[in-house]
This record gives C-alpha cells, sequence and structure tokens, in this order.
C-alpha cells in the first residue's frame, strides 16, 4: 500500500494486512471506522509524547515533513467526514481536540502559564498550528507556510518578553495577553 490508505477500498486494506474485510467491518464497522481508530491511536501517540518537545519548530516540522502529509490528509479527510456526522466517525472530532487541548493545557501550565488561560492558550495554538497544516496541504507552499508559523511564534514570543510595565498599557492589550499563547519560560 504505497499510497496509503486513504483511497483503498476495505477489501484493498483487508487484503494488505493479511486478514478479511469481513473481520475488519466486525471490528470497526465501516471503512471510516477503521481509519478513525488508526488516526486516533496516531493522535494520542503524538498528543502523549508533547511533553518531549521543548522546542515548537521541531514539532511543527515533524507535523509540516512532507512524509507526514499522507497522515495529515487522512485526519483531516476524517476531521470533515466527522463534521457530517458520518458513520463509524463519532467522537473522533472530540477525541482529536480536546486531547489536545488537555496535553497543550498541561504543558503550557508546566511552563508556567495561569491555569486559567492554558485551556485558552491551548486552543489557540492548536487552532493556529491546524490552520497552517491544512494551508499547507492545500497549497504546498512550504517556505510561504513555514514563514506563517514564523511569524506566529514571534507574535507569541512579542507577547511573552514584554515587560510588566509595558503590558498594562491599556486594557485591550491585557485581554490580548490573556489570550495570546506563552513560550516556556526556560528560554
Amino acid at each position: 500500500m504505497l499510497g496509503g490508505i486513504v483511497g483503498q477500498s476495505l477489501r484493498e486494506i483487508a487484503a494488505a494486512i493479511g486478514t478479511s474485510h469481513r473481520m475488519l467491518l466486525y471490528h470497526f464497522q465501516s471503512r471510516e471506522g477503521l481509519l478513525v481508530a488508526v488516526c486516533n491511536t496516531l493522535n494520542e501517540s503524538a498528543a502523549d509524547a508533547l511533553h518531549e518537545w521543548e522546542e515548537p519548530r521541531e514539532l511543527w516540522a515533524r507535523f509540516a515533513d512532507r512524509e507526514a502529509w499522507p497522515f495529515e490528509r487522512l485526519f483531516f479527510e476524517l476531521y470533515a467526514h466527522a463534521l457530517f456526522r458520518r458513520p463509524g466517525t463519532e467522537g473522533f472530532v472530540e477525541a482529536s481536540v480536546q486531547r489536545w487541548i488537555d496535553a497543550l493545557t498541561r504543558e503550557l501550565v508546566r511552563a508556567g502559564v495561569d491555569e486559567a488561560a492554558a485551556p485558552i492558550q491551548a486552543r489557540f495554538h492548536l487552532a493556529v498550528a491546524r490552520g497552517l497544516l491544512l494551508d499547507l496541504l492545500a497549497t504546498e507552499e512550504e517556505a510561504e507556510v513555514n514563514q506563517a508559523y514564523e511569524y506566529y511564534l514571534q507574535l507569541v514570543d512579542h507577547g511573552v518578553r514584554r515587560s510588566p510595565r509595558e503590558r498594562q498599557q491599556s486594557p485591550r492589550r491585557q485581554r490580548t495577553d490573556r489570550i495570546v499563547a506563552t513560550r516556556s519560560k526556560k528560554r
């Protein structure tokens, strides 16, 4: 299955892994159910290993790598199927969003972010990363998308490095600071 499993029928997938399509239907109820199980396993593994990534650029590089594109495409395809509540995708969106928010929140709190602000910042990080990944897959403009990610990191970094006095400049600035994701204090 050199081209991945996205375009393969359940029979083709079954033949490639040495089982019957009926066995896969028994365990996963549908082709989408099988693909969701694969994605959920990969998602769990990546979210659980989040603590291993000190540098956000390394994590971004992992997901933006051309070799990861088939998985990323599968993820977004299943995400779209789940949004339309296709059979076999039950719980996919919740698992794909909440699991990451929880993992990112833990890492942000560990890095010193306020516990109340950490889930908001985690959602922001997740939304930016997924939006840029979707842009990357749609356009294949690696340099431009990587520049956009660097710009995002600069915005986040700017919010962290300002002095407390500068942060008190305006109520709007204070609200923005509470929302903008922070980087680790280890810098």
